[in-house]
């Protein structure tokens, strides 16, 4: 008899995610090795290290799209492993930088959204509610391009396509957002938009979890509370943002003496 797939349970109060000694072995190197992160509801963290260091692996993993090596990993309640991971991925936002080279840059905006509601890359065959057309031209005004929901994907700029792609992130409205590097590639102007549109979306009470990937401080929107370093693989620091982002964790991390200022919920960084 074919073996019914378990189904993901409701999440309540416990965390949201949970790694557990976390280590990706590739090639007989390891990408990531004991790397422990718990996300609590409410919760918001940025993950930072330099190139290599292992966030976008922490973040596949975290995202279901990876299986570690080693480790424990439990997403919205359910354990990798003993739930089939497909029933979790619609309650998971995940959204990158590189997502946008995988859209006909003929589609329009609000289309590139609507799309989420079935995972898929374009709306040729499926067919979507109104509600769910009108939940995308909510979404693109919300984040500041509901004046592009006509325009074409590819007449958009770098940055008005990434908050084109956080809309239809929070289309299907997930449980958790995982964010890899939205910022690559903008401009000072895109990239404060972004940033904007970030923070509104951490003081909203869903998603519950969010996790943000970026190599710069300047990236980081107020309102994110938590964070953790990674460099070569292992975890430096986790926890309150302001005991992880300082001098000697920042500098040890990237091999160079950095001075951290944060201020006003935004942080910087420079040589000291």
């Amino acid at each position: 008899m074919p073996v019914e797939p378990v189904l993901a349970p409701a999440t309540g109060s416990g965390p949201i995610l949970e790694l557990a000694g976390i280590g990706v072995r590739r090639g007989g190197a390891w990408l990531l090795a004991e790397a422990n992160l718990v996300v609590m509801p409410g919760e918001r963290w940025v993950v930072v290290g330099p190139n290599g260091a292992g966030k976008s692996t922490l973040l596949a993993v975290a995202a279901t799209n990876l299986s570690p090596t080693v480790g424990h990993v439990r997403v919205l309640g359910a354990e990798l492993g003993r739930v089939d991971a497909r029933t979790l991925r619609p309650r998971i936002g995940l959204t990158s930088a590189t997502l946008a080279e995988r859209f006909d840059p003929r589609l329009r905006a609000r289309d590139v959204v609507v799309t989420a509601r079935t995972g898929a890359l374009a709306p040729w065959w499926d067919t979507y509610a109104e509600r769910d057309q009108a939940r995308a031209l909510e979404l693109l005004r919300q984040l500041g391009v509901g004046d592009l929901a006509e325009r074409t994907f590819g007449t958009l700029s770098t940055g008005e396509r990434q908050r084109v792609l956080l809309a239809r992130t929070l289309l299907p409205d997930p449980e958790v957002v995982l964010a890899d590097e939205p910022a690559a590639g903008l401009d000072l102007r895109a990239r404060e938009e972004l940033v904007d549109s970030l923070a509104g979306l951490a003081t909203r009470p869903r998603p519950a979890g969010i996790v943000l990937v970026t190599h710069h401080l300047e990236e980081i929107p107020p309102g994110f509370g938590q964070a953790m370093v990674l460099a070569g693989g292992r975890v430096l620091a986790a926890g309150p943002i302001d005991g992880v982002l300082v001098d000697a964790t920042l500098s040890a991390a990237y091999g160079i003496a950095l001075r951290v200022e944060g201020r006003d919920g935004r942080w910087t960084a420079r040589r000291a």
